[in-house]
C-alpha cells in the first residue's frame, strides 16, 4: 500500500497535564512510521469551527453519536475564549497505513460503560482518556485524550485545515498573561539524534522526565540540523576545545613520545605540538560533534551543500515559565552523563559529554542566540502537508 500521512492531535487537557511525552514513547515505540513534523498550536475560531464540523461531515454511519460527541467536545473544549486560545500538540507521521495505524493504537471512543476491570490501558485512550455515562446512557463526562482521523479522506481534509491556519501562526505560542512577565524566561531543548536512531520510548520519556519542572510547553519542531548551522550552533565550542583540549592533548602526546623514544622534549617542542597536533586533534573533535548534530563531517560538505537539511532527527522544544533555563538544566545534569546524579535525563539516557540526550540553553542570552539560528519560528509541518496534498510523498 502505497504510503500515508497522518495525525495525532492531543487535547488542550492533554498537553496541560503533561502527558503528551507519555503519549508520544508509546507512539515511537510501537508503531512503523515516521515522525516527520510536530507544532504546538492555538487555533483560531474559524479552524476550530471547521475541525469540528469535519467530524460530522466524516461521520460512520454506524456510529453517529461518536461523531456528534467529538464535535461537542472541540467546540467545547478547544473554542479560544475571552482570555486566551488553548494550546494543542500535533505530531504528523508518514508510512504505509497510516491512518489504521494510528487509529490502532489511539483505541475506540468506548459506547458503552466499561468496568474498570476490563480496561487493559492497551491503547493511549485505555490510559488517558475517559468516558463516563449514566444508567440512561446519557454522557455525563468525556476526555478523549487524543484525536486522529479514521480514514485517509478525514486525514487530507483536517490537515487542509490545520495548514491554512499554520501558515499565519507563530511556531511558538503566547496564550498566557503572566502577573509578572520579568521572572518569565523561554529556554530552548535540542532532543538530540541519538534518541532517534531507532523505535524507541527515549523521546518521549526525555519529555516525560522534563515535565516536572511545571514549565509549559510553547514551541516544538521536528529539525535536521544543517551543517551550516551545526557550525554556528557550536561555534562557540570550537574556541573552547582549542583553548582546553589542544593543550591537554598535546601533553599526552608529548608524554608517550618521550617514553617511545627515550627523549626529553623541550618547551618548544612541546608548544609546537600544540600548535598542530593539539589544534588539528581539537578541530577533528568539533568536526565530530557537527557530525553527531547534523550527519556529516563538515570537511566533506561542498560549499553549496551547507545548508542542505542534515541527515540526522533531532526535536526542538520552547519551555517557558519562571526560571525555565536552571529548572530544566537542573533536570538535566551535568553535561558529562558519568558526573551527572541519578534521576537526571543524562544520567539516564546520555553516554558521554557529545552523546548526551539533550541540548538546554545556558542562560537568556543563549537562548535568544540559538533559536536564532535553528529558525525556531518557522516550521515545515505546513510544508509537508502542501507537498503531500500537491504532489505525493515521493517529491
Amino acid at each position: 500500500m502505497a504510503e500515508e500521512i497522518s495525525y495525532i492531535m492531543s487535547t488542550p487537557y492533554t498537553l496541560a497535564k503533561s502527558r503528551i511525552g507519555g503519549i508520544l514513547s508509546r507512539l515511537l515505540s510501537r508503531i512503523d512510521l515516521e515522525l516527520i513534523a510536530a507544532q504546538i498550536i492555538t487555533p483560531d475560531k474559524d479552524t476550530v469551527e471547521a475541525y469540528a464540523d469535519s467530524f460530522i461531515k466524516h461521520a460512520n454511519k454506524d456510529k453517529p453519536g461518536s461523531a456528534e460527541l467529538l464535535r461537542n467536545y472541540v467546540f467545547n473544549h478547544m473554542m479560544p475564549g475571552e482570555n486566551r486560545a488553548h494550546r494543542v500538540a500535533i505530531l504528523l507521521f508518514r508510512g504505509e497505513n497510516a491512518v489504521s495505524q494510528l487509529m490502532d493504537h489511539v483505541g475506540a471512543l468506548y459506547p458503552e460503560n466499561r468496568s474498570i476491570e476490563s480496561l487493559t490501558g492497551e491503547t493511549i485512550r485505555d490510559t488517558y482518556a475517559d468516558l463516563v455515562k449514566t444508567a440512561d446512557g446519557e454522557v455525563t463526562y468525556f476526555e478523549p485524550a487524543v484525536l486522529t482521523p479514521h480514514s485517509s479522506a478525514e486525514a487530507l481534509d483536517n490537515l487542509r485545515i490545520f495548514s491554512n491556519y499554520m501558515k499565519s501562526a507563530d511556531n511558538v505560542v503566547h496564550n498566557v498573561f503572566y502577573p509578572d512577565p520579568s521572572k518569565i524566561q523561554k529556554t530552548l531543548v535540542i532532543i538530540k539524534p541519538d534518541n532517534w536512531r531507532a523505535r524507541s520510548t527515549r523521546p518521549g520519556s526525555i519529555i516525560d522526565m522534563l515535565s516536572r519542572t511545571g514549565l509549559r510547553i510553547v514551541g516544538m519542531k521536528v529539525y535536521q540540523m544543517s551543517t551550516a548551522d551545526a557550525l554556528e550552533f557550536y561555534g562557540t565550542v570550537k574556541s573552547a576545545l582549542e583553548e582546553k583540549l589542544a593543550p591537554s592533548i598535546s601533553e599526552k602526546a608529548a608524554d608517550v613520545l618521550e617514553a617511545e623514544f627515550s627523549i626529553a622534549l623541550d618547551e618548544g617542542a612541546r608548544k609546537g605540538l600544540v600548535d598542530s597536533f593539539g589544534i588539528s586533534f581539537a578541530h577533528y573533535q568539533f568536526g565530530s560533534i557537527v557530525e553527531f548534530m547534523s550527519g556529516r563531517r563538515p570537511e566533506n560538505v561542498p560549499f553549496e551543500e551547507l545548508d542542505r537539511p542534515g541527515t540526522v532527527k533531532s526535536m526542538i522544544l520552547i519551555y517557558k515559565g519562571e526560571n525555565a533555563v536552571e529548572k530544566i538544566r537542573d533536570v538535566l545534569g551535568p553535561t558529562d552523563p558519568r558526573q551527572a546524579p541519578g534521576g537526571t535525563v543524562r544520567r539516564d539516557f546520555g553516554s558521554d559529554i557529545m552523546v548526551n540526550a539533550v541540548h538546554a540553553s545556558d542562560s537568556p542570552q543563549s537562548v535568544d542566540r540559538e533559536c536564532g539560528i535553528v529558525r525556531i519560528h518557522q516550521n515545515d509541518f505546513s510544508h509537508f502537508i502542501e507537498r503531500y496534498l500537491e504532489e505525493g510523498l515521493e517529491s
